[in-house]
C-alpha cells in the first residue's frame, strides 16, 4: 500500500502522488480553507481596514450564513463587532505607549539617545584616564599583617620603598 498525504486544512487524506497532490493543492476548496486559516492570524489593524471598507453582507445579516464565506465581497462583521475591534486596537496602542513611557525611552528617538549615551561614556572614560590611581594594588592577607618576622619580600610595598631603593646596574 502506498503512502498517503494528509491535508490539515481540508482534514482529508489521499494517495501521495504528484498529480493528485497538485490537483488537491490547486483545488478551490483547499485554497478557500487555506485562506480562511491564514486570515484567522491577520493583525487587527489590517482586518479593521479591510472590513470597514466593505459594505455589510445582507444575506449574512438576515440568515447568519453566506455561501461565499471569506471570499464574500461584503463584510460579515456587524457595526458593533467593528467598534469592538477598533477599541481593541486602541487599547493595544495605549499599552504600547505605556510600555515605552515606563522604559523612559521613546521609540522613535533612538539616534539622539544613543548619541547622548556615547557622549557621556567618552566623558567618563576621559575623567578616569586623568585621575591618578591612588589605591593600593597589593595587600597582605590579614593573618600575615600581625606577624613581625616577615622576610623583606613579603613586606607591604609603599611609595617610599621605590624612592629609597638602590637599583644595581646589570651588564
Amino acid at each position: 500500500m502506498g503512502k498517503r498525504y494528509y491535508c490539515d486544512y481540508c482534514d482529508r487524506s489521499f494517495i501521495d502522488d504528484l498529480e493528485a497532490r497538485k490537483k488537491h493543492l490547486n483545488g478551490s476548496m483547499h485554497m478557500r480553507l487555506r485562506k480562511e486559516h491564514y486570515d484567522s492570524f491577520r493583525d487587527p489593524q489590517t482586518l479593521l481596514a479591510e472590513e470597514s471598507a466593505k459594505e455589510p453582507c445582507k444575506r449574512f445579516l438576515h440568515t447568519g450564513e453566506c455561501v461565499f464565506g471569506s471570499n464574500c465581497r461584503f463584510t460579515h462583521f456587524s457595526r458593533q463587532q467593528l467598534q469592538d475591534l477598533k477599541q481593541q486596537i486602541e487599547e493595544a496602542e495605549r499599552e504600547q505607549e505605556m510600555k515605552t513611557l515606563k522604559n523612559g525611552i521613546p521609540e522613535g528617538d533612538t539616534a539622539s539617545i544613543l548619541a547622548s549615551w556615547l557622549q557621556h561614556r567618552t566623558q567618563r572614560q576621559l575623567a578616569a584616564q586623568l585621575k591618578p590611581e591612588s589605591k593600593q594594588l597589593w595587600e597582605l592577607p590579614p593573618s600575615l599583617q600581625v606577624r613581625l618576622d616577615l622576610p623583606p619580600s613579603l613586606h607591604p610595598i609603599t611609595v617610599d620603598s621605590f624612592t629609597d631603593a638602590d637599583f644595581e646596574e646589570w651588564g
